[in-house]
């Protein structure tokens, strides 16, 4: 590559920087042949991605990377936590060249409720769905541990490892361990607790593995009330830190679900003109997302929001290779595609992955209007008149715009200030600072005094 190459490279590297948001999420850099060679998380998008091409990098390792980047890619998400599992992913997955952590096959745990005839709740790194019901990855350990010490605590599941069976029960083959006697364990092994009590237990600590504790938070509001009553204060303390504890608790990422196997997500966002489209697709394989991109697509003849989905999910479910049997959209479509379903998710991880898929279409958007207005500055004065106008219902263009304000001390010295816009930019030139109250000759606040709100809009 010669010089002339490389500074071009650079432009356009530097262009896709300047228009990155300043939001959490992931970041993938190719090579020549368009090969992920790194995979990067950031709290901050644009000011992580900026710090590789500031002239004063002196690592070489930086150095050497920055000259193989020929592209930029990059997806955003709610937090930094969610930014981390997708950057956990991806690097096991496509394994880049300049990635040194996480390759090493290590994952965050999760927790697993067994299969068993009376399960037990544990954490683990190995997901097998043979063995049982796995929730997480947890990022935060110390958020899975507050989980686990909470369900120990109500529920009290047990934690030995035997194979216990209904059989053995009956016969007789167990006897309660130091867990019951130091009141850790309801001992079903040996019938002290029934098995249905148990299964009940189990079922209520699901439903704190999934998120649902609003209910179990009201149930702990009202036992530490009820301790308090009673002046059992102590007790009343160890409720109230269980209750923070949960409403606290950010229960699982809504980026990365075990219980999604294989699902495409589709939506779609129309530009201000109506004239373009961006679709994103988000593709979720083994409970985390290994591929995120948004499609710019131009209308010919006025296509609706379904005639684009229609001919946009075929081509790039074909481009990616994909099979997943559910489909993810937004709204209904009036076609099918074979071997796979179309669904509309109202509320759960679904839901919240078709939310995450239209958060990047709308960022897609507003980074391709950012551009724009970079190259041509006078788009972007055009477009803030027009919201001007829109919103003030004008009959023209507010090209020449004059804000006033007034000011008095207890009635008396009035004075008004003056600025003047035009064509969305300060005319310092014609601003007067102040002007005094009887030079204009007015007692009230003057009729363009609805511009000044205006103007420090724009």
């Amino acid at each position: 590559m010669n010089k002339e190459e490389n500074l071009k490279r650079l432009e356009y590297l530097k262009g896709i920087v300047s228009t990155l948001p300043e939001k959490p999420g992931t970041y993938q850099y190719y090579d020549e042949s368009h090969t992920i060679i790194y995979v990067g998380k950031a709290k901050n998008l644009k000011r992580r991605v900026s710090s590789y091409f500031h002239k004063e990098v002196d690592r070489f390792k930086t150095k050497v990377l920055v000259s193989k980047i020929h592209d930029i890619s990059y997806s955003v998400v709610n937090s930094e936590e969610d930014a981390l599992l997708i950057e956990n992913q991806l690097i096991k997955q496509y394994k880049p060249k300049y990635n040194v952590l996480l390759k090493d096959g290590k994952t965050y745990p999760s927790i697993c409720v067994t299969n068993e005839y009376l399960p037990r709740i544990f954490k683990t790194r190995n997901i097998n769905k043979r063995h049982g019901t796995f929730y997480g990855p947890y990022s935060h350990i110390s958020s899975m541990y507050a989980v686990l010490d909470i369900i120990k605590k109500l529920y009290k599941p047990r934690t030995c490892h035997f194979s216990i069976t209904k059989e053995g029960i009956e016969q007789h083959k167990y006897k309660q361990c130091l867990e019951f006697h130091i009141g850790n364990c309801g001992a079903p092994c040996v019938n002290k607790q029934s098995y249905e009590d148990y299964q009940h237990n189990i079922r209520q600590a699901r439903e704190v593995l999934k998120g649902n504790t609003r209910e179990l938070q009201q149930l702990i509001k009202q036992e530490m009330e009820h301790y308090a009553e009673e002046l059992k204060f102590e007790e009343a303390e160890i409720c109230k830190q269980r209750y923070l504890a949960l409403e606290n608790f950010a229960a699982k990422s809504e980026i990365v679900s075990h219980t999604i196997t294989d699902v495409d997500v589709f939506t779609i966002v129309d530009d201000d003109t109506k004239n373009n489209a961006f679709i994103n697709y988000i593709h979720v394989k083994n409970g985390a997302i290994n591929q995120s991109f948004t499609y710019e697509y131009k209308r010919k003849l006025n296509e609706t929001q379904a005639e684009l989905l229609n001919e946009a999910i075929p081509e790039i479910r074909e481009r990616f290779q994909s099979t997943a049997h559910e489909i993810i959209v937004p709204f209904e479509l009036d076609f099918k595609i074979k071997n796979a379903d179309f669904f509309i998710p109202q509320r759960g991880d679904k839901r919240h992955l078709l939310e995450l898929s239209e958060m990047n279409a709308k960022q897609y958007k507003f980074d391709r209007l950012k551009q724009a207005e970079k190259l041509n500055p006078e788009q972007k004065q055009t477009r803030l008149m027009k919201e001007l106008q829109e919103k003030l219902k004008l009959t023209k263009l507010p090209y020449h715009i004059e804000c006033f304000d007034n000011s008095n001390i207890s009635g008396t010295d009035a004075v008004a200030g003056c600025i003047v816009y035009k064509g969305m930019k300060p005319r310092r030139k014609t601003t007067a600072s102040t002007i005094s109250r009887p030079s204009w000759g007015l007692t009230t606040t003057p009729p363009c005094r609805r511009w000044y709100d205006a103007a420090t809009l724009a």
